[in-house]
């Protein structure tokens, strides 16, 4: 992108995420926050403060005066504005509902800039150019250009280089039932977090907080990591799916993966080595 576009889209993106944050800051804690008011386009049940929040990012979008394409859990995709897109934004509009909810302080936004390539075809991950997470509760927000390193709230951050697990401060995703294919690796680690706010716990991994993060579900949406997987990347870290492969998802609310987000390919691989594969 030219900078003239990252400070355009810049600004849009700060905007939503503060209109996101003003919106959904009195349904915090609160019951009818959690209340099921439809089924999103992912396939999941849309919680009374998700569709709020979501909303509000489409009232914001539509002021922007220039045609793209919004992609939301909620939503699916959603054309604004007459003319072709160039521009796409992966949102995910409260990364973290359940801890909003009950009032825990990790939940937030995530924001993805993604730009069409010139040759067409389908956009992937490959197209983010701009990421913004935002941990709502703290005022924490990481922010990434490509080729421009990793901030946090406004200063650079790199990802750890620490390379052994005994040592290490792990971040994961764990359903119950892949609990016991992480047991060996929880007894080699010298913490396990799990907080459930996964585009915040990756960006974790970008200024060091941990030294990875893993979901092994098989089941995240790529719109939760869209943004926080660059912002790891510009921070000197990796990304791979499940097989240590290179993290590439389509930019949809359908494709699911799971993922191993680290400060380097060392302890990536330590990692790896011990689960065999995700």
């Amino acid at each position: 992108m030219e900078n003239d576009e990252i400070k355009f889209w810049s600004k849009v993106s700060h905007r939503i995420i503060e209109e996101a944050q003003e919106v959904i800051s009195p349904l915090v804690g609160q019951r009818k926050a959690g209340e099921i008011v439809k089924m999103g386009a992912d396939g999941t049940p849309t919680k009374l403060i998700d569709q709020v929040a979501e909303e509000r990012v489409i009232e914001v979008l539509e002021g922007v005066g220039k045609p793209l394409t919004l992609i939301s859990e909620e939503i699916g995709q959603l054309k604004i504005d007459e003319g072709p897109s160039e521009v796409f934004l992966v949102i995910d509009p409260l990364d973290g509902t359940s801890n909003a909810v009950k009032n825990i302080p990790v939940y937030g936004i995530s924001v993805a800039v993604a730009k069409k390539p010139d040759s067409g075809g389908s956009m992937t991950t490959d197209q983010v150019e701009m990421g913004f997470v935002k941990n709502f509760a703290t005022g924490d927000i990481y922010t990434a250009s490509r080729g421009q390193g990793a901030d946090l709230n406004g200063k650079k951050i790199s990802s750890s280089l620490k390379n052994d697990l005994t040592t290490a401060s792990i971040g994961a995703y764990i359903h119950r039932a892949h609990i016991g294919r992480m047991e060996k690796l929880c007894k080699m680690v010298r913490r396990m977090r799990i907080m459930g706010a996964v585009a915040i716990e990756v960006c974790y991994v970008a200024d060091g907080t941990y030294d990875a993060f893993l979901d092994v579900r098989g089941n995240l949406r790529i719109v939760d990591v869209s943004a926080a997987k660059l912002i790891v990347e510009e921070a000197g870290g990796v990304v791979t799916d499940g097989n240590c492969q290179a993290f590439r998802g389509n930019l949809d609310v359908v494709d699911r993966t799971s993922i191993i987000a680290s400060g380097n390919k060392n302890i990536q691989q330590e990692i790896m080595n011990i689960l065999g594969g995700i």
